[in-house]
């Protein structure tokens, strides 16, 4: 049984979503101990056990330690289970990491599968539905795997309650990928997103990143909806290139100016244009596993963070694959040899 130190590193909860995705897929057991320690709530929180639930019945798995609050955890899966599922997290916690913990062993299962996940869609601890969609999914397919996601109503923080559906059609053999140029891109686009919010909101954070990012008024557009539980605010800059999208996103909260939230998005995304990488620091850390899966590929990004290589160093703990990182034209150049 492989014993994870779940204080390693980074120390959050990505330590163990990686290791049960890697669990599902290898068949091996492990145990995971002291997680989350150093955080201001250690242990299990709502989403966290969400995903080991998910990740239970996706691998019939025998658990020990499933509860809230628990600082550890043994796994022992059977077998991956395709099929139709739902899973609830609870709370505003994260859907999208659900999603992200079960998707590995599905999108290579013997036959196709359909989830409906509810929770957050949209809070700021966690990749964004849109983000999973646009930026992350495309290139899962790239590797194979057909995978459809739909959004059916937001979940914002801290009301959560959204919606979104699943559809995997799997690959029975993952192909490699290199992402070592992002291609020609299109001008940046700007969405302010609010729901059961004063629209106003929306115009004044849309001036604050238009004239941050040089974008002209068909760059610029309001999202305005009432389907959500609660209120909620984001501001997204999608930027499209021919081999990958990046979306960059601040989320609105009490106490901050929308010009603030505008500013913290329109910053994120200039790094990114200014840099020659194909990917953003967080589309980097999602790449590592997929990639691994496959037995190699590459890919460039503006940043490595401690989350990554955390992640790297759990990726290593259970497949036979080697992380190469080098500068890069002012950001970094990963290698993944399988």
């Amino acid at each position: 049984m492989i014993v994870i130190d779940g204080s390693y590193g980074e120390g959050g909860g990505q330590i163990l979503r990686t290791a049960l995705s890697l669990s599902m897929v290898t068949g091996k057991a492990f145990r995971i101990e002291k997680i989350r320690a150093g955080r201001e709530k250690s242990g299990l929180l709502r989403q966290h056990l969400a995903a080991v639930l998910a990740a239970k019945e996706v691998g019939q798995a025998e658990v020990d330690g499933a509860v809230l609050s628990s600082m550890s955890l043994s796994f022992k899966p059977k077998s991956i289970q395709p099929g139709e599922y739902r899973f609830a997290v609870g709370t505003a916690g994260s859907g999208t990491l659900v999603l992200q913990t079960v998707l590995p062993a599905l999108m290579i299962a013997n036959a196709p599968s359909r989830l409906v996940i509810e929770g957050g869609t949209h809070n700021m601890a966690a990749p964004p539905f849109d983000f999973v969609e646009k930026c992350f999914l495309p290139q899962i397919e790239r590797m194979g795997p057909k995978v459809r996601a739909t959004l059916e109503r937001y979940g914002f923080y801290p009301a959560g309650g959204g919606r979104f559906t699943v559809e995997i059609e799997p690959a029975a053999k993952l192909s490699r990928i290199a992402l070592d140029e992002r291609g020609g891109s299109t001008a940046p686009v700007v969405h302010a997103l609010v729901s059961n919010l004063n629209p106003k909101i929306a115009l004044r954070e849309l001036e604050t990143a238009g004239k941050l990012l040089g974008c002209e008024d068909g760059q610029l557009h309001t999202l305005q909806t009432k389907n959500s539980t609660g209120p909620g605010n984001a501001v997204m800059v999608e930027v499209a290139s021919t081999n990958v999208t990046e979306i960059f996103t601040a989320f609105g909260k009490i106490g901050v100016s929308a010009e603030k939230v505008a500013r913290d998005a329109a910053e994120q995304a200039r790094v990114y244009l200014a840099s020659k990488a194909a990917v953003g620091e967080h589309l980097a850390d999602q790449l590592l596993l997929p990639m691994a899966l496959s037995g190699g590929g590459s890919f460039t990004a503006t940043a490595i963070s401690q989350h990554a290589e955390t992640n790297m160093d759990v990726i290593a703990r259970f497949l036979p694959v080697k992380f190469a990182v080098a500068d890069n034209d002012g950001g970094k150049r990963i290698t993944v040899n399988g």
